[in-house]
């Protein structure tokens, strides 16, 4: 197994970190990953792109990732100016942050032969952070349509990057936009 993840965001929303993230809760299960942005002389607010590898077998491949078998979008204000589509493997997986019902994001993306996952993941952060730090919510719906690593790795994962009660909301930021996702 070799799954592909990419993430689009903006400079400033943590594209980086939760790419990482992911890896590491990934790598505490025993998997074997790597994650690495996409950027240039890029500032906040401008898109980024974040990439994360997860395999059962050592990774020999060392490049962008051209073919996901998962997008995750934490900005949606990208889609219409960045192709967020390009190359996502038939029957491939996104996950969106958006208000919308999957079937809407997914008519308005155009994609047939993808499933697609949405989360409010701001009303989730403004509720449990009190701030619009939304990216560790795409994390929590991404584990609901992908179990690519286990909620329990996850949390100790979160509670090693952020110390005391950031990390304590931020796990029970993860865990309910595992709830809240749906998907079509």
């Amino acid at each position: 197994m070799l799954i592909e993840v990419r993430w689009h965001g903006r400079g400033g929303q943590g594209i980086v970190t939760v790419s990482r993230l992911l890896a590491y809760a990934a790598l505490m299960d025993g998997k074997y990953v790597q994650a690495f942005p996409e950027f240039g002389p890029e500032r906040r607010g401008a898109p980024v792109t974040g990439y994360t590898r997860i395999s059962d077998e050592p990774i020999v491949i060392h490049s962008q990732i051209y073919n996901p078998h998962i997008v995750v979008v934490v900005d949606p204000t990208l889609i219409g100016s960045v192709d967020v589509t390009k190359g996502l493997v038939p029957g491939g997986l996104m996950i969106i942050h958006s208000e919308r019902s999957p079937e809407e994001v997914k008519k308005s993306l155009g994609v047939t032969d993808a499933k697609v996952y949405t989360v409010n993941a701001m009303r989730i952060a403004l509720d449990i952070l009190g701030r619009p730090i939304y990216n560790t919510a795409m994390l929590g719906a991404l584990l609901k349509a992908a179990p690519l690593a286990s909620m329990d790795s996850m949390a100790k994962v979160i509670l090693e990057r952020f110390p005391g009660a950031i990390g304590e909301k931020n796990v029970a930021v993860i865990k309910r936009a595992y709830e809240e996702a749906v998907g079509v």
